[in-house]
Formats: C-alpha cells, structure tokens, sequence
C-alpha cells in the first residue's frame, strides 16, 4: 500500500512535457562556409556543423564567427510545448508548475541554425565581381577602390 501511495505521489508531482521531452533540447547549428566558432549566450559550443543541448527555459543568443567573414547572430525563442495539454488531462495544476519551473513547457524555435557568413575583407589581388545570371545583374559593392582597377562603369543618379 505504502509504494503505490509513493507511485502515486511521483506521478502527481511531475510534469507531462518535463516526462515527455525533457528540460533541454537538441539545436543543429551549421554554417556556410563550416568551421565557424559557435558561441550560445557567449558560451563556447565548439565549431560547425554543431549539436548544442540547450535549456527550454531561456531564449537564447547564437553567434557564428569565422576569420574573414562578417559574424552571424540569431536568437532562438521559446514557445509553449503542445505536451502543455498532457498536464491539463493527467497533471492538473502540479504538473503545469512543475514543467514552467524546469523549462519542460517550453519548445525552442528554430530548432535548427544555418548562418550564411559573408566576406567581409576582398582578398588581396581579387577584385569584386560583377556577372549577369538569370534574374538580373548581380555586383559586388566595395567601399575602398584598389587603384589597380580598372574602371569599367559608373552609376550615375537619374533625374
């Protein structure tokens, strides 16, 4: 009698989603092109392609950085778990608490990052490009002419 009065305790004090999936989730973060260094809220998680186990209760800030490229950030929001309906059905009010203060409640969106990294430095001796593809004309823009260039065009403001 006194281990079912325990099971049954167990079982009322938990959460459904906490159950269910747990209190951190899974986030693939790659990059292009691979390699970058993976911060998540200025922690180190190591280099892309990366799987970080990240906690539901937060939101939180991805940085991609990569020597030559420009930095790539974006945040991972939390949203409400659908397993929330579990704990209305089995877990009444105990179980909602119990899930909301471990982060079980929650699900992380997107659950997976991939960072364009732009150059952010012409290389030496490589000029920017311009070519014509099947949308339209596609230009590089630099703000700093090398003086080897040589002069092809000019934009000039319409009146």
């Amino acid at each position: 009698m006194r281990s079912i009065l325990v099971a049954a305790s167990i079982a009322a004090l938990t959460g459904c989603a906490t159950i269910m999936h747990g209190t951190s989730q899974d986030i693939g973060l790659q990059s292009s092109p691979t390699n970058a260094k993976v911060l998540v809220d200025g922690l180190p998680m190591g280099n892309t392609p990366v799987v970080a186990k990240l906690s539901r209760k937060d939101n939180h800030i991805v940085k991609m950085n990569l020597d030559g490229y420009q930095p790539f950030e974006a945040t991972l929001t939390r949203g409400t778990s659908g397993w929330v309906w579990g704990n209305v059905v089995f877990g009444g009010l105990i179980g909602l608490a119990v899930d909301a203060m471990s982060g079980g409640l929650y699900n992380l969106s997107p659950n997976q990052i991939s960072g364009q990294l732009s150059q952010s430095v012409i290389p030496q001796g490589k000029p920017p490009t311009a070519m014509i593809t099947k949308d339209g004309i596609f230009i590089t823009v630099v703000m700093h002419a090398d003086p080897a260039w040589k002069r092809i065009g000019s934009l000039a403001k319409a009146n």
